[in-house]
């Protein structure tokens, strides 16, 4: 057994290799900036090239695309969002622009914030909000990017977008709902490429209900065998499902033909017993399957079980109360993703009881719901304030993570708001005592709701709410 010795010498080594990581990446975003500063200088060249060929401003730029794209052997799609960031940066995103070149933030940030702020772009050049309001954007999107991620960072900027200028939003909203479309696009060794682009929310909610079915397929498959599922199946579920595959030699319990049943052993070749062929189907195949079904016989197949028929989708939505009573027209928000047309979420509501009222104080904060009942009123709460896993960076929705007691409940743990928190199963397992020593982490709730999670190193990485406010 290692010595104490060994054993810091081993985290030191750790720790050295996690600095170093950390310290690359920084190196990386700043590089990043460098190869975007030089995008800047093409455009003005571009720029100078149409001026003074205005008629030929398409083919000029067209070659300049494809120019790019050869010499650096980056798509034509990649080239052309890199400049588009780029003209962001050097029109009217100049703290990012600088944040960028120290490395504070990416190339994968700078690409969210940017598309984000489109709309407020557009806001100031038709007059809407005056010109000082993209600087308010980049401070509070900033805010959020420089200790997120890119994809966190996503959802609060088009947040604060929202909160600026919402009426373009509704607009724009508006405008894109009319683009609705399914296409089909053949693919090699008979296979087609079906893409249907639709308003989020309904996008959200059919991810949600497919895979609440996918799961329900995969117990039913496991309840036919008379077999439950391993234990481990349900630390993976709902983080990356399908990289699993159910002919896995983990699901093959049985032996020598033998079904465990409550009344004994039943052998397979009993004919009282019913029989369904295997299904060996992996999670991502169960659930292109229900999605085929579903569309062209608008029910689940037979095949998969009753189970399936009490499965609604599930999408979380935030409204202010005047809002839902017309007296204003204030963006909502579908949790996790980014602001909602108000009409849609005031349809939501009408068509729903389970919406809860909201107390904020002012920060923003959710401190109260209008709910009593200790054990759901504590969840409804938790809902609300957590949205999302709380391990930092984690975007899985709250109602695919488990509650839990940051400190242990059997180590005294109280069931208080205060030391309770959303985690999705893979980062609820980190701090599982199942874990080796060397390789645990713990987390410890904050008084302003953060969560501090420490891990094996000695680090600390701080989590923060989420927060429904922007400005006050």
């Amino acid at each position: 057994m290692a010595n104490t010795t060994d054993l810091d010498l081993e985290l030191e080594e750790r720790r050295r290799v996690l600095d170093a990581w950390v310290a690359t990446r920084r190196r990386i975003a700043a590089l990043e900036a460098e190869a975007a500063e030089l995008l800047t200088e093409q455009i003005a060249l571009h720029d100078a090239e149409v001026t003074v060929s205005p008629f030929h401003r398409e083919a000029i730029y067209r070659s300049m695309i494809a120019e790019f794209s050869a010499a650096g052997h980056v798509s034509k799609g990649s080239v052309e969002f890199a400049f588009a960031d780029a003209q962001a940066l050097r029109t009217f995103l100049p703290a990012v622009r600088a944040a960028f070149s120290k490395g504070a933030v990416s190339a994968g940030h700078v690409r969210e914030i940017a598309r984000a702020s489109a709309i407020v772009a557009e806001a100031v050049r038709n007059n809407k909000v005056d010109s000082a309001v993209m600087s308010l954007f980049e401070t509070a999107v900033l805010v959020v990017a420089e200790q997120d991620t890119a994809a966190r960072t996503k959802a609060h900027a088009r947040q604060v977008a929202a909160a600026l200028v919402g009426e373009t939003v509704v607009q724009r909203h508006r405008r894109a709902a009319e683009e609705r479309c399914v296409t089909v696009k053949s693919l090699d060794d008979g296979l087609a490429l079906l893409t249907a682009v639709l308003p989020e929310w309904i996008a959200t909610a059919i991810s949600d209900r497919l895979n609440r079915m996918t799961r329900e397929v995969v117990r039913a498959r496991s309840d036919r065998d008379l077999v439950p599922l391993p234990w481990w199946f349900e630390e993976v579920d709902g983080i990356s499902p399908e990289d699993l595959s159910l002919d896995d030699p983990a699901f093959d319990l049985l032996d020598d033909g033998v079904i465990p049943s409550t009344g004994g052993d039943t052998f397979a070749t009993d004919p009282e017993v019913e029989h369904f062929p295997t299904d060996t189907r992996t999670w991502a195949q169960t659930e292109a399957d229900l999605f085929t079904d579903l569309l062209l016989t608008a029910d689940p197949s037979v095949a998969h079980g009753d189970g399936l028929d009490g499965i609604q989708a599930r999408i979380q939505v935030t409204v202010a109360a005047t809002t839902l009573a017309g007296a204003d027209d204030k963006i909502a928000e579908l949790d996790g993703h980014g602001p909602l047309h108000p009409d849609i979420a005031r349809d939501l509501a009408g068509r729903n009881t389970g919406w809860s009222r909201l107390f904020l104080d002012s920060t923003g904060m959710v401190v109260e719901t209008d709910t009593y009942t200790p054990t759901e009123g504590m969840r409804r709460f938790l809902r609300a304030r957590d949205q999302h896993c709380r391990f930092p960076g984690c975007r899985m929705p709250v109602h695919r993570c488990e509650i839990d007691h940051n400190h242990d409940h059997a180590k005294g743990g109280k069931t208080r708001i205060d030391n309770l928190g959303h985690f999705c199963r893979g980062h609820h397992t980190l701090k599982h005592p199942d874990m080796p020593d060397p390789h645990r982490w713990t987390a410890q709730q904050e008084k302003d709701g953060s969560v501090t999670w420490h891990s094996p190193l000695g680090r600390d990485y701080v989590d923060p709410p989420p927060r429904r406010v922007m400005f006050v």
